[in-house]
C-alpha cells in the first residue's frame, strides 16, 4: 500500500526535518510525503528541497505563490497525491501536535472504515496539559457548535490528523469545498457524512508546537463559525440523499 502524508506548510523551516525523519522512521514499506508550502519566507521550501535529495522519490515539494489558505493546500495535495498512486492520504500538521505514532493505527482503521480521524475528545485523547482554560473552553466549544449544528456524530470534528482511504477521495466532489480556514476540516467531514462514508476516531494527545507560530487568526475563527450554517445550504442536495 502507497501511503502519501500531505504536510501544508507556512513557516516550518524548524520543524520539518524532525517531522520527517520521524514519518520515515514508520515502519511502511511505501510512504510517500508531500509537502505543500504558501511561499514561506523562512525557507521551508528550501529544507523540503534539500531533505528531498537525501529521499529520492519519496518526498515531493508542492510549491505554490503565496498565503491561499489551508483548505484549497489540502485539496492541491490530496489531488497530487491522488494523481501519484496513493492507496490512503494522511493529513497532519507540520509542528508535532500529531504524533507520528499514531498513523499506523489511524491507517489500521481503513481496513473496515472509510475515513480514520484523529480525536482529542474521545476517551485517551486530551489537549495539551499546558493550554489555558479560555483556550480549551474555545476549542471545546467549537467542536459542540459544528457537533450540533451539523448532526455529526463525531466527538472531534474540527480535528485535523486524519487518513483518507483513495477511494473516499476519489468519490468526493472536491471542487466543491469552498472553506479555506480550519472550517475546512469541519466541511470535509460532514461532506463524507452527507456522502455515507463510514469513519472511526482514535485517540491522541494533542500537543502545542515547541517552534514557530499558530496559523490560527481571528478571521479564521469567524470563518468557521460562519461557514458551519452555509454548509447545511451547499450540501443539501447531498444529505437529502441519507
Amino acid at each position: 500500500m502507497q501511503l502519501t502524508i500531505v504536510i501544508p506548510t507556512y513557516n516550518e523551516a524548524e520543524n520539518l526535518p524532525g517531522l520527517v525523519a520521524a514519518l520515515f522512521s514508520l515502519p511502511f514499506d511505501n510512504l510517500r510525503i508531500l509537502v505543500v508550502d504558501d511561499n514561506s519566507p523562512d525557507g521551508t521550501a528550501k529544507v523540503v528541497e534539500d531533505i528531498s535529495k537525501s529521499n529520492p522519490g519519496r518526498m515531493t515539494l508542492l510549491k505554490r505563490p503565496g498565503k491561499m489558505g489551508l483548505g484549497s493546500a489540502y485539496i492541491s495535495g490530496f489531488k497530487q497525491a491522488l494523481r501519484q498512486g496513493a492507496d490512503a492520504v494522511c493529513q497532519m500538521d507540520a509542528d508535532f501536535s500529531h504524533p507520528p505514532e499514531k498513523i499506523e493505527e489511524l491507517v489500521t482503521v481503513l481496513e473496515n472504515y472509510d475515513l480514520a480521524l484523529g480525536s482529542r475528545y474521545i476517551s485517551g485523547g486530551s489537549l495539551d496539559h499546558n493550554w489555558p482554560l479560555w483556550r480549551r473552553n474555545l476549542s471545546g466549544f467549537g467542536n459542540f457548535y459544528a457537533r450540533t449544528i451539523l448532526r455529526l456524530p463525531v466527538k472531534d470534528v474540527t480535528g485535523g490528523f486524519r487518513v483518507w482511504r483513495r477511494k473516499t477521495l476519489l468519490n468526493m466532489p472536491l471542487e466543491r469545498v469552498r472553506s479555506n480556514g480550519y472550517a475546512f476540516q469541519v466541511e470535509m467531514l460532514y461532506l463524507a457524512h452527507c456522502l455515507g462514508f463510514t469513519f472511526k476516531e482514535i485517540p491522541f494527545y494533542f500537543a502545542e508546537r515547541n517552534w514557530g507560530k499558530s496559523k490560527m487568526s481571528f478571521s479564521i475563527q469567524m470563518e468557521a463559525v460562519v461557514r458551519v450554517w452555509e454548509l447545511l445550504v451547499d450540501y443539501k442536495d447531498l444529505k437529502s440523499l441519507t
